[in-house]
């Protein structure tokens, strides 16, 4: 059906607008170049500090001045006149304007940030005003959409729903319920949101077999409405072996490695990346090869990296706060393992991505990560500091167990490449529609 005619989709920019990407965002910007693959229009939703009564020609000036800046702008304080006001405004619904993106912006710059598009549109401060409002009221918030799209995608847990469309949301996993000394989250409001969810959804999107069992056993009441479409990895990450003099220049001139003469661990530093013991385990390991780390901070347990200070100091481990895409890439391709030993993971893209480009990976079997792995890991035990030492120093010593890994890694990927992810999309719009 969707072949013939493929509908207007539409996919909230909440991850998108981040200053740094998430895995969540490059989840996002994946879906809407795979959309844009099986012939829909797609629309995008943001949710920044532009006021609707903004000079339209002014709109993409302040729209690519916010995308790279953490977000401005203060709500109402509860019980003021001005909060009574916007609770009003609230009730009855906000509608979207359009973000014309007319070229004389120069946006080459924001090239790799990005979702492949065909309109671009924002409701000031969307997903705070929606989280305040589902705070106090329990109910979600409306968004109108002129000339909306057949169905609203939203990739991430979002208290919103678009007024004249199907409403998917994506649930990537429940780690703040099963992991929930693991993350900030308000248990409460995050478990009020989720039934909600599991209750009014036209559909539920996931993204692993580990996770669907996972919203399961908490929501069985949503089980004809949960799909599982796995996820993908944007077509520029698979570059060709032909590129790989320009990876060993990157690695090396920016950051004096050398390919093949460094481990890495790439993703946000939080707890359930299981950050504290893959530290604590390479510093054990009998190795001189360093340890790159790169990510943000998203909260910091004194518990966790309580070795990460010393291991910089002593220079057995680089830190990089953040990467861009290209040079990120770069990194993964010249690694000599990528280490991830997660306690959770709805799906675990580094993984998949570091499959892609045939570099070797250390991994655990929590979550989703054995479904993405396959048999082209080498896996631990995530609790088992001694587990992960092991396997480290495996892969420093053992050329033919690398070679092995390498040549897996690619077939594994091709599980998870973009046509095979359209169909899923696909076959779960058809469901919805």
């Amino acid at each position: 059906m969707l072949r013939d005619s493929p509908p207007r989709i539409g996919v909230d920019g909440f991850n998108l607008a981040l200053p740094r990407g998430t895995g969540v965002a490059t989840y996002a910007r994946t879906l809407t170049h795979c959309l844009k693959a099986m012939g829909c229009a797609v629309d995008v939703l943001y949710g920044m500090n532009i006021p609707r009564q903004t000079p339209t020609a002014l709109r993409e000036v302040m729209f690519f001045d916010s995308l790279d800046q953490e977000s401005t702008g203060k709500l109402a304080k509860a019980w003021t006149m001005r909060w009574w006001r916007d609770c009003g405004v609230d009730m009855i619904g906000h509608t979207a304007v359009d973000i014309p993106i007319s070229g004389r912006v120069e946006v080459r710059g924001f090239a790799h940030r990005m979702p492949a598009f065909d309109r671009i549109l924002n409701v000031q401060h969307l997903y705070r005003v929606a989280a305040r409002h589902f705070q106090y009221t329990g109910r979600f918030l409306t968004v109108t959409i002129p000339d909306p799209p057949a169905i609203m995608h939203w990739t991430y847990p979002l208290p919103i729903r678009l007024k004249d469309a199907r409403n998917i949301y994506t649930i990537h996993d429940l780690v703040p319920l099963r992991l929930p000394q693991t993350t900030l989250d308000d248990k409460k409001y995050y478990f009020s949101l989720i039934r909600k969810l599991a209750l009014q959804a036209d559909a539920i999107c996931t993204v692993s077999e580990a996770s669907r069992a996972e919203i399961l056993s908490f929501f069985p009441e949503v089980k004809e409405r949960l799909y599982n479409t796995y996820q993908s990895f944007q077509p520029s990450m698979s570059m060709e072996k032909s590129q790989k003099d320009d990876f060993t220049q990157k690695s090396e001139g920016l950051f004096d490695l050398r390919p093949g003469e460094f481990f890495l661990f790439f993703g946000s530093l939080e707890p359930k990346k299981n950050l504290g013991r893959l530290i604590e385990s390479f510093l054990m390991a009998q190795t001189d090869r360093p340890l790159v780390i790169v990510g943000a901070m998203a909260w910091k347990s004194e518990a966790e990296l309580r070795f990460l200070a010393r291991g910089v100091s002593t220079g057995r481990i680089r830190q990089l706060e953040y990467l861009p895409t290209p040079l990120l890439m770069a990194l993964i391709r010249g690694a000599r393992a990528v280490l991830f030993p997660s306690l959770s993971e709805g799906f675990g893209l580094p993984v998949l991505e570091a499959l892609s480009f045939g570099t070797p990976v250390l991994t655990s079997r929590e979550g989703a990560l054995p479904e993405v792995a396959g048999e082209a890991a080498l896996f631990v035990d995530a609790y088992d500091t001694s587990s992960i030492t092991a396997r480290i120093e495996e892969l420093d010593r053992d050329d033919a167990l690398r070679a092995k890994l390498r040549d897996r890694g690619p077939h594994q990927a091709a599980c998870f490449n973009m046509k095979k992810y359209e169909d899923r999309v696909r076959e779960m719009y058809e469901a919805v529609l």
